[in-house]
């Protein structure tokens, strides 16, 4: 992906190379700040921002050459849902049921597929898992999902985060038993 920006460092056809990259990594990072933010449309309006930032960055005249395009940007949007998590703006405007309430509409919800069933218990265990998620702090947030659902290095998230890895490695220890106690129902022999 280093193409692209590259072309943008040099001052060519900016916007063209822009777009194609962006289009590249659209997918990722709005998978990543919905993880973090449980929400699809304020992770929709989180992944616009970090790409305007991402831009903005770029066309600043005192802009640097990128060793790794994709890890600056996943920090610019792990920086960015942060932000949003920290103001309690946004909730306001929340349109997402309560766990309680979604699942109670769920369950009265008829499907004529065959695999209702299993469609349903998988509605309902990401519920609860996404619930879980929504009790630990961002930064355990943060780093539980950079290292789980985009398969980040320890070292690489740090690097993301700009913390050491001692850090990481507290965040992440504290999300797993936080997880583990909120989900322990959801293990065959209810075990911690």
């Amino acid at each position: 992906m280093a193409e692209p920006l590259a072309a943008i460092n040099s001052g060519t056809d900016v916007a063209g190379d822009f777009a194609s990259w962006m289009l590249s990594e659209q997918r990722r990072v709005y998978s990543l700040c919905r993880r973090l933010l449980q929400d699809p449309d304020e992770a929709d309006c989180a992944t616009q921002d970090v790409f305007l930032k991402a831009y903005q960055a770029l066309q600043k005249e005192d802009a640097k050459a990128l060793d790794d395009p994709a890890r600056w940007l996943t920090r610019i949007a792990v920086n960015t849902c942060l932000d949003r998590l920290r103001s309690q703006k946004w909730q306001l405007w929340r349109k997402r049921p309560s766990p309680e309430d979604e699942a109670l509409i769920l369950a009265k919800t008829a499907s004529r597929r065959p695999e209702a069933e299993e469609r349903y218990y998988g509605t309902e265990i990401t519920a609860r898992i996404d619930a879980a998620l929504l009790k630990l702090s961002g930064r355990q947030r943060a780093v539980f999902a950079l290292r789980h659902y985009e398969d980040r290095s320890l070292e690489e998230i740090g690097q993301i985060l700009g913390l050491d890895i001692g850090t990481v490695k507290a965040h992440m220890f504290r999300a797993v038993g936080k997880l583990r106690e909120d989900l322990r129902d959801l293990y065959k022999d209810g075990r911690k």
